[in-house]
């Protein structure tokens, strides 16, 4: 990770397609395409690798999620059950969908905890979304359980763990939806990009509608198609989706390089009776973009992060104090700062995140440390990385 490492000449081939054509657009002018439609190529491809009925591309993960929100009816009134770790982007598109976003614990899976779920569930709550956080799998055996106790959707936001599994089935494709990102530094990229997927038929008639302006997409006329309901514009461009094209070709290739690196690695700091690894329920299923464990107390964390920084060891985090994925920090959130005014049903129906107590998530996330799996190291490299960290944690222990 991230696929931008394994760019080359292949991604060239399929933008010049579109370049040569100078349709950049991924609906219309039929008669100017030389037959490239790559946006439905990739579509295609990604519903065969990944065995879903359905993939609708889209300009991000955020707004994949926002499709995806849409299409399961979520709107204002709702609740919509979030873990405390994952990126902004989650809460920002429940707020977006005018629903309550709900924040729960996470586990040591540092996933959703299903028990704290189970507890957070009321009558408002329309849709549990599990985030597969640095490449690895929720329980979501638990929680989908949990969803058709209480008849609720679920929905993966899977944008960091393209190519995992759970128990033979791609991650996004178990939920009622999931979505992926395509962005810059995810395992495979379009530049920016998201797809959201599912296995029924009617969210998906509504997923190719909502994200291009409601568009029913019926005939061979664009200006003659009907608008069956009211949409927006989620599209992306065949440019990025080109670029798509070719990386998920390359995506079995990149699992590969990153299960090895990150068993030479997890191998190495096996040796040190301290750590403890974050638990993964399905470790055939991971997509090893991270390597994440746990230190004893928060207080060896901080001093291992700065015995990283002293080897020159880089590409890892603790996200007690990260801006962007863990609620500590999400002052914006707490105080719903908005450049428009927040509905009632928000305002009245949120937690008062500045007095929540998220012991339990804190104790995970203070002890953490997630590094990330690079393609471009050598073997060379990566037993000299593992060497070095191991020596790094030694050094506080």
């Amino acid at each position: 990770m991230p696929g931008f490492e394994l760019f080359n000449d292949e991604e060239r081939k399929e933008v010049n397609d579109v370049l040569s054509t100078g349709v950049l657009m991924r609906y219309g002018f039929d008669g100017m395409r030389n037959g490239y439609w790559k946006a439905k190529e990739l579509e295609q491809a990604l519903q065969t690798k990944l065995n879903v009925n359905h993939a609708q591309l889209t300009t991000s993960g955020t707004t994949a999620l926002n499709l995806a929100l849409a299409v399961l009816g979520v709107g204002a009134g709702d609740e919509v059950i979030m873990p405390t770790f994952t990126f902004v982007a989650s809460f920002e598109s429940i707020l977006q969908a005018g629903a309550t976003p709900i924040l729960v614990d996470i586990d040591d899976t540092l996933t959703l905890d299903p028990v704290a779920v189970e507890k957070a569930i009321t009558p408002k709550t329309k849709v549990v979304m599990p985030v597969h956080m640095c490449g690895a799998m929720a329980n979501l055996d638990a929680l989908k359980a949990i969803c058709e106790k209480h008849n609720i959707f679920l929905l993966e936001d899977a944008c960091q763990a393209i190519g995992g599994s759970y128990k033979g089935k791609a991650l996004g494709t178990i939920g009622d939806a999931g979505c992926f990102s395509f962005d810059y530094v995810k395992t495979i990229t379009c530049g920016e990009g998201g797809v959201m997927l599912t296995n029924k038929k009617e969210l998906a008639v509504f997923a190719d509608q909502y994200s291009d302006h409601g568009h029913d997409h019926i005939g061979m006329d664009r200006g003659a198609e009907t608008h069956p309901i009211m949409g927006y514009n989620y599209r992306i461009s065949e440019l990025h989706a080109a670029v798509g094209l070719a990386q998920l070709r390359k995506l079995d290739q990149i699992l590969e390089i990153q299960k090895k690196n990150k068993r030479i690695l997890k191998d190495a700091l096996a040796s040190i009776p301290e750590i403890t690894f974050r638990r993964i329920p399905d470790p055939e299923g991971d997509s090893a973009t991270f390597l994440s464990f746990f230190m004893p107390t928060a207080e060896l964390s901080v001093k291992v992060v700065e015995a990283f920084k002293e080897f020159g060891i880089d590409a890892y985090w603790n996200y007690f104090n990260n801006n962007w994925h863990y609620i500590r920090k999400w002052d914006h959130l707490k105080d719903l700062k908005s450049l428009y005014p927040v509905s009632d049903h928000i305002k009245n129906g949120m937690q008062d995140l500045n007095t929540t107590s998220f012991e339990q998530s804190d104790g995970f996330i203070s002890r953490n440390i997630s590094c990330l799996i690079k393609l471009s190291w050598t073997e060379q490299e990566v037993q000299e990385r593992a060497q070095k960290m191991v020596t790094a944690i030694k050094s506080v222990l």
